[in-house]
Parts: structure tokens; C-alpha cells; sequence
């Protein structure tokens, strides 16, 4: 399986989107489909929190290590695209974010707990809820 790129910025609207999200707030950004000169898209994402990267359980330390590493990831599903289907994260296009398994101890299966990685540098998330929610995971805390 080919890994996904991480720490690539495909756009002014997702570098945007990248400063809000580490220094929260709302993004606003020139639209690359804007039909006029000068319009903008502005997104929210005051709805998603943050995590510092030391209150995550370590065996999601582990995952962003094989993730920053290339793998190999202990999953098959792991590194797959993540389509954002509950709408909670930045909306994106298809293949912009990909998921990993943080273990469980004690689960018999991929447990509920997840980071969903996006193109932007340092766009790790961390669900324990199964995507029902997500948090920043901040790296400078």
C-alpha cells in the first residue's frame, strides 16, 4: 500500500485552514472556485477542541510514530481514506484525510479510537468515540 503524503499545503484555503485549527478561530480564505475576484470561503472550526500531545494515551504516541515513520501500520485498514462521512471535520475533498488505529488494550477488535490525518502540516486528529468527535492534537503544549 502506498502511504499517504503528510505535511503537504494544497491550497490557500487549507493553509487557512491549518492556522485556525492550531491557533483556533475561524479561517478566511480566497476561494479557488470563487466566481469573482477577491471572494472568500470562510469555515468554522471552532467546533472541533484541541488535545495537547501529551494528554493522548500513548498508544496513540505510537500510531503518529508509525504514522511520521510510513508505517508498517498493524492494520489493514490502517492509512485508508477517511471520507468525513459525519461531516464533523473541515470539508474536503475525497482522499484528503486518512485514518489510523490507536489500539485498545483489551479490545478484541480496532476498538473505537482513531487518528485522521490531513494534508496540512500537523493536521492530526484524535477521536475515542469512533469519529463522534475529534480534537486538534497540538504538538507545541
Amino acid at each position: 500500500m502506498t502511504n499517504p503524503p503528510r505535511f503537504v499545503r494544497t491550497s490557500a484555503l487549507t493553509a487557512a485552514l491549518a492556522s485556525a485549527l492550531l491557533f483556533g478561530g475561524t479561517a478566511v480564505a480566497a476561494s479557488p472556485a470563487a466566481p469573482t475576484a477577491g471572494a472568500t470561503t470562510t469555515v468554522s472550526v471552532k467546533a472541533i477542541g484541541d488535545i495537547c500531545y501529551s494528554a493522548l494515551p500513548s498508544q496513540a504516541h505510537d500510531t503518529i510514530k508509525l504514522i511520521d515513520a510510513g508505517g508498517p501500520y498493524p492494520y489493514p485498514k490502517d492509512g485508508t481514506v477517511f471520507s468525513n462521512r459525519e461531516g464533523v471535520l473541515p470539508q474536503h475533498t475525497s482522499g484528503y484525510y486518512h485514518e489510523y488505529t490507536v489500539k485498545t488494550p483489551g479490545s478484541p477488535d480496532r476498538g473505537a479510537r482513531r487518528v485522521i490525518t490531513g494534508e496540512a502540516a500537523h493536521e492530526d486528529y484524535y477521536t475515542a468515540d469512533h469519529y463522534a468527535s475529534f480534537k486538534l492534537v497540538n504538538f507545541s503544549c
